[in-house]
């Protein structure tokens, strides 16, 4: 009889049950190995954040450069894409003004000078539970006063009141690096008294929003500009620029930091601010006309045309010659309107001041100090170059906006070139400021 062989397929044999087992075994190891890795970065973020000042405040005022200048874009060209802004509690405007002053410049220069004081007074770091309130305060404040922008008074004044809170930390932290020294640092005593007039700006806008008159928010901007955020700028300029170019050129530079430098500033930024806010407008150019020629002497007195490489210490002078343009600019729209022409340049002054110099200054010195305090090298890199080169564009746009007949357009593009300006150096900062040193080093 033959044996016919059977059609049906034979089902393949099952693998060995210790080889599946193994292999199963092995999988879920290597993804509970992935998880620990996860929540072990998870868990370590806010130490490694909080490993030093600039970390922590250079976070939070990257983010806000988006934040603000993304909410005030949509502020301005809104209608013209068919989105609906809700309507701020206070004038967009001030508000603007305002925010990115005291809440979008404000936490770099806490950070910065958080790192600086006690080095430059020879004396240790500060502790985390100096500087991490600081933070908490000022920009958790910010997120939640921005919130309030988009209608909420509540939230707008709560946010006013941490931010407020946050600086008063910051003013106690340095004021105590300060006592220790004895306020011999001329560099440091400067920044903290436009610290504390910063505070007194900051306080005058929550008492505006509280309901007090005009004045309050006018005395806030003005405050923020010629009372701190100036004051700050050109002192550290005054003291790092001709330290860095010198470190650079070597002995064929010849530093120029003469002492009348900060006791002249101050009578002349006193001057503009007392004329200012008296409603003097038509006579600033007493107070500014000097300012112009002021910054002229100290930018040749830096020699610029030594100091074009390296790119970074090139950044920082390039910025610089945005203040006598500035204040050539302010004197000018003073004496048109004393010559009764009125005021024909508009706010182009205080942009090629507040985009023009303050932006750029901060783009060449954050960089230097994220790559230098996060071990990579002294270098500009491709991104700082390409925001760098941006900003110069949209500070440029931003002045031609107040002479250009279609100027709604022109200051909604500014505002959206700020974003797009930024947006990559932005990212690449945040990055730094969330993962280690590249070197290893604490910090």
């Amino acid at each position: 009889m033959r044996v016919i062989p059977c059609l049906t397929p034979v089902k393949a044999a099952p693998r060995p049950a210790r080889q599946t087992a193994g292999m199963d075994e092995r999988h879920f190891h290597r993804a509970s190995a992935a998880d620990r890795s996860w929540h072990d970065a998870m868990r370590a973020l806010p130490a490694l954040l909080a490993a030093a000042p600039h970390r922590l405040m250079f976070f939070a005022g990257a983010s806000a450069i988006i934040v603000s200048m993304l909410w005030w874009a949509c502020v301005l060209g809104g209608d013209r894409i068919g989105l609906a802004v809700p309507s701020a509690p206070v004038p967009a405007g001030w508000a603007h003004a305002v925010f990115t002053q005291y809440g979008m410049l404000a936490p770099f220069i806490f950070g910065f000078l958080l790192t600086v004081f006690p080095r430059w007074m020879a004396q240790p770091p500060l502790r985390r539970r100096a500087y991490v309130p600081v933070f908490a305060g000022l920009f958790g404040g910010y997120l939640l006063a921005h919130a309030g922008l988009l209608g909420s008074r509540a939230l707008l004044l709560a946010g006013t009141a941490a931010m407020l809170a946050g600086w008063l930390a910051g003013l106690f932290a340095l004021g105590g690096v300060l006592a220790r020294n004895g306020a011999r640092d001329r560099h440091a005593l400067s920044c903290f008294v436009a610290l504390v007039l910063g505070a007194c700006g900051l306080a005058s806008f929550g008492a505006f929003a509280l309901g007090a008159p005009w004045p309050f928010a006018y005395v806030s901007i003005r405050l923020g500009t010629f009372g701190f955020l100036l004051p700050v700028y050109f002192t550290v300029c005054h003291r790092m620029i001709p330290f860095f170019s010198g470190n650079v050129v070597g002995p064929g530079y010849r530093a120029f930091r003469p002492r009348w430098s900060l006791p002249l500033l101050w009578a002349l930024l006193v001057l503009h601010l007392a004329l200012d806010l008296s409603h003097r407008q038509d006579r600033l150019w007493l107070a500014d006309l000097p300012l112009a020629v002021f910054f002229l002497v100290h930018w040749i007195g830096w020699q610029p045309w030594k100091c074009m490489r390296p790119g970074l210490l090139a950044a920082l002078h390039i910025a610089a010659a945005w203040l006598p343009v500035a204040f050539a600019l302010y004197a000018a729209q003073s004496l048109l309107a004393w010559s009764d022409h009125g005021f024909l340049l508009g706010r182009a002054p205080a942009h090629a001041l507040t985009v023009g110099f303050f932006g750029s200054m901060l783009v060449a010195m954050v960089t230097r100090v994220t790559q230098g305090h996060s071990g990579r090298p002294l270098q500009m890199g491709r991104i700082a170059w390409l925001t760098f080169g941006l900003l110069q564009l949209v500070a440029l746009a931003r002045l031609h906006a107040e002479l250009a007949t279609d100027a709604p357009r022109w200051l909604a593009l500014s505002a959206a070139g700020w974003v797009v300006a930024f947006l990559p150096w932005v990212a690449r900062a945040l990055w730094i400021f969330l993962t280690p040193r590249v070197d290893g080093k604490p910090g």
